[in-house]
């Protein structure tokens, strides 16, 4: 048996596909992650499908979720001997006649995504022989990816604790250096295990008017009064910084669509209700691309909030 490198998920998923390749075939292997709606490829040992790392597929479409629920066995020979499999929507979008497949839990036990293979033929009945060393190394892989999600929280602890040099003096939130700081090494983390983040702006309307009616220091006031807004509606770990002049972002780490609609409104609530005019705009990582991305279109979606409320005010 080869050796197996297990230094990190990264790079013990990549072994255990290349292993369990030679040992059982298969046009393609894979590490997912599953992700509200989304299924998507970690990493992949791929001979013919033309499957790459960031792809995504529909997680309900999948075999893998079918097996999650226990509709179908975690090796299937001839996956169309299988109700479950033989229905599943991604067998019309590529050639599958054989499926293996286990899920990839968390320390708490909820499902982190899966281990998988499929084949465009039949295979012979003896490969659910193999089954218990599919189960060895998908456990294995859980244990190290258990222990290195531990050591990312830690790791992400440590960085805040480093990054809190690059503060804004006037609210205590990150400045645009701590931003970009911590925005990278997130990106690089949702690159790595498929996390979903959101990106919120946040824009005072008016300061100008505050600040020629009633003077710099109403206005430092207002820009105080902004940020502990929201400072009280983030999550712990979530970055709240302060952009530039009246300008905020709030990057939301492994927050889906739905926990950055909860907070865009909670968000719209307690602004409207202290009376603080704020446009804002909130845009989701894609698989696809970073979180760079994802600024640039919450910024655009503020602006274009800001250019309605401003219209909305003329009228």
């Amino acid at each position: 048996m080869e050796a197996l490198s297990f230094t990190d998920f990264t790079a013990a998923s990549r072994a255990v596909l290349r292993h369990l390749h030679k040992r059982l075939g298969f046009k393609l292997w894979m590490v997912t992650r599953t992700e509200g709606d989304d299924w998507i490829v970690l990493d992949a040992e791929d001979h013919g499908y033309g499957v790459e790392p960031g792809t995504v597929f529909r997680w309900a479409d999948s075999f893998c979720s079918e097996m999650v629920k226990g509709n179908g066995p975690r090796i299937a020979p001839r996956s169309a001997a299988v109700p479950a499999y033989a229905s599943a929507p991604i067998g019309q979008q590529v050639a599958i006649k054989a499926y293996v497949g286990l899920p990839l839990v968390r320390a708490d036990g909820s499902l982190f995504g899966t281990l998988c293979a499929i084949d465009p033929a039949d295979q012979p009945e003896s490969i659910t022989e193999e089954l218990p060393l599919v189960e060895l190394l998908g456990g294995l892989l859980s244990t190290l990816l258990q222990a290195e999600l531990q050591a990312t929280d830690e790791k992400r602890r440590a960085e805040r604790l480093a990054a809190e040099a690059m503060t804004d003096t006037q609210t205590g939130l990150y400045n645009r250096r701590g931003w970009d700081t911590l925005l990278v090494q997130e990106d690089a983390r949702c690159r790595r295990y498929g996390h979903s983040a959101a990106i919120i702006i946040a824009d005072l309307d008016g300061l100008k008017r505050v600040n020629d009616a009633r003077g710099h220091a109403a206005g430092d006031a207002l820009i105080a009064q902004a940020a502990d807004i929201l400072r009280d509606c983030v999550r712990g770990n979530d970055i709240v910084a302060r952009l530039g002049g009246d300008e905020f972002g709030i990057l939301s780490v492994e927050c889906d669509r739905t926990g950055a609609n909860t907070l865009f409104r909670r968000l719209r609530t307690a602004a409207d209700a202290a009376g603080v005019d704020m446009s804002i705009g909130l845009a989701m990582r894609t698989h696809s691309a970073g979180l760079q991305h994802a600024y640039d279109k919450a910024d655009q979606a503020m602006y274009a909030e800001k250019r309605t409320r401003k219209a909305a005010r003329r009228d």
